[in-house]
């Protein structure tokens, strides 16, 4: 089974986006992400057998419980892997100094969680985005970044991560379709010390963490 770990915009910001991008789609030659399906990815598992997908789920919860929630909105884009040859166009996720460096964390832990459970976790290196559109062939993005410099979303908190299975061909049209397993809330457990150090941002930890206090970046 493929999974992946990820937080979800609330609805309200997934329309808001959603109108802002629905005048300009015909613009760019791309596969757009269905709205439902859009998130921020933590990490990839590519195979979870059954028998160890229970493990997973703890590991998750644990992680989860120790994670505070955080003030994100969406503003700006960005490409993957750059603007002159871009096959991903992404939204980019904002928010204050302290709460990426708990984005980080989140990340951290979700990978430690499925790396303990037995499992190989995607290499690649931690970077918050939002998938929009992939495109076939590589192409210049330089209007689609500029399109995305006029856009800025609303506040949202992001209080909880899902564990979500991919399956392949069972969508619309045999496309790819999602089905959320489970989910864990990030309840921030033994950082009951809270301030806004960021604005806009009033669900980070002021106390030192398992790192020391040194915050690795995602």
């Amino acid at each position: 089974m493929r999974t992946f770990v990820a937080l979800r915009p609330p609805l309200d910001a997934v329309e808001h986006l959603s109108e802002f991008l629905e005048p300009r789609r015909e613009a760019f030659e791309v596969g757009w992400t269905p709205p439902e399906r859009w998130h921020l990815t933590l990490a990839f598992i590519d195979h979870v057998p059954e028998r160890s997908l229970e493990r997973l789920e703890e590991a998750l919860g644990a992680t989860a419980r120790r994670r505070c929630p955080l003030s994100i909105r969406l503003e700006g884009g960005g490409v993957f892997p750059d603007p002159f040859a871009a096959k991903v166009l992404f939204a980019v996720p904002a928010m204050g100094d302290h709460c990426r460096h708990e984005l980080g964390r989140l990340a951290a832990g979700v990978r430690t969680a499925a790396t303990t459970s037995g499992l190989a976790v995607d290499g690649a290196r931690f970077v918050p985005h939002l998938t929009l559109a992939r495109s076939r062939r590589a192409m210049r993005a330089h209007r689609f970044l500029q399109v995305m410099e006029t856009y800025a979303g609303p506040t949202w908190r992001g209080c909880e991560i899902e564990l979500v299975a991919s399956h392949l061909g069972e969508g619309r049209a045999s496309r790819r379709r999602h089905e959320v397993l489970a989910r864990f809330p990030l309840l921030g457990e033994g950082r009951a010390n809270l301030e806004a150090r960021d604005s806009g941002d009033p669900y980070l930890e002021t106390v030192d963490d398992e790192y020391g206090g040194a915050h690795p970046q995602g």
